[in-house]
C-alpha cells in the first residue's frame, strides 16, 4: 500500500493529497437499497381500464441474481393484472429517511411471471426466510409465487444523483457487504468517536470543522456532515482499503485515525 501522507505544508504540517473518493456505481446502491428493504409498491397494467397503471403494497424477496420474488393469491387484481400483461414496474424507498425527496429510492422495470415448478422449493425458502409470517398462507391453493425479469433499473440516490442502470449492471451488482452493519456502525461513530471525526475531516479531506457527523458508510469510505463556523457541508472520505466487513471497517478506521494524529 502506498503512503497517503503526500503533501507537506510550509509550517510543516503533513496532510494528504486530496482526490474525489470513490463511491458505490448506482447498480452496487441499488442492489443495497433493495437488499435492506422487504416491501415495495408494485405497478401493473390495468385488466379493468387497460393502459392505466395500477400501484399495489408488495412484500418481496430476492433471489441470488437480486430478481424479486413475489408471493401472491390469484384473487388479487395485480396477479390478475400480470397474467394480461407482465409489464410491471417495483418502487423501492428508503424506509428511514426524513426527507422522503432527498431519500434513496429504486424503481425496476421487467415482467412478471409465475415460477415454473422445479423454482418454487427454493423461492419458498428464500421468501419465508424474509417474510416469517407467510408461512400461515403460503401453501394456500390460490397463493402462487412470481418472479420479475428485470429489464432496466432507474436508482435515485437523493437530490441531483439519479440515473437508469440497465439489467445486466443491475443483475451483476452485488448489495455492500456493510449494508447490514452501517446503522450500529453510525451509531457508535457518533456516540463515541466524535473527536476522531473531526481529525479525520481535517487530515483527509483538509476541513477544520466545530462538529462532524457521520451520515453513511459502505466497503469504499464514508460521508461526513460538518459543521464549520460559516456552514454546514458535506464531504466524502476513502477508506484506505476496500473494506469487506465490520472488522475490516475497525482496523481501517483506526489506522486512518493514527495517520491523522501523526500528520496533523
Amino acid at each position: 500500500m502506498s503512503d497517503p501522507i503526500s503533501r507537506r505544508h510550509a509550517g510543516g504540517s503533513v496532510t494528504p493529497d486530496i482526490a474525489p473518493a470513490p463511491e458505490l456505481t448506482y447498480a452496487e446502491r441499488a442492489r443495497t437499497l433493495i437488499h435492506l428493504g422487504r416491501v415495495g409498491s408494485l405497478s401493473t397494467i390495468s385488466r379493468k381500464h387497460p393502459g392505466w397503471p395500477f400501484g399495489s403494497v408488495m412484500p418481496y424477496a430476492l433471489d441470488d441474481a437480486g430478481r424479486p420474488l413475489f408471493l401472491i393469491s390469484s384473487m388479487a387484481m395485480h396477479t390478475q393484472n400480470v397474467e394480461a400483461d407482465v409489464h410491471a414496474s417495483l418502487l423501492v424507498t428508503q424506509s428511514d429517511a426524513p426527507d422522503p425527496l432527498g431519500a434513496a429510492r429504486l424503481t425496476l422495470l421487467g415482467e412478471v411471471g409465475k415460477l415454473p415448478v422445479e423454482d418454487v422449493a427454493l423461492a419458498r425458502k428464500i421468501y419465508l426466510a424474509r417474510h416469517e409470517n407467510a408461512r400461515y398462507w403460503v401453501d394456500f391453493e390460490d397463493f402462487a409465487f412470481y418472479r420479475m425479469k428485470i429489464t432496466d433499473a432507474y436508482f435515485v440516490g437523493g437530490f441531483g444523483v439519479m440515473g437508469w442502470v440497465t439489467g445486466d449492471e443491475y443483475l451483476q451488482a452485488e448489495p455492500d457487504p456493510l449494508a447490514e452493519a452501517a446503522p450500529a456502525i453510525l451509531e457508535h461513530m457518533n456516540k463515541d468517536h466524535g473527536d476522531s471525526l473531526l481529525l479525520l475531516a481535517k487530515f483527509f479531506a483538509g476541513i477544520e470543522a466545530e462538529q462532524a457527523t457521520m451520515t453513511s458508510i459502505d466497503r469504499l469510505g464514508f460521508d461526513l456532515r460538518l459543521k464549520t463556523p460559516d456552514r454546514v457541508r458535506g464531504v466524502r472520505i476513502a477508506f484506505l482499503l476496500q473494506c469487506r466487513n465490520v472488522e475490516d471497517t475497525r482496523k481501517i478506521m483506526e489506522q486512518m485515525v493514527r495517520l491523522a494524529r501523526q500528520g496533523v
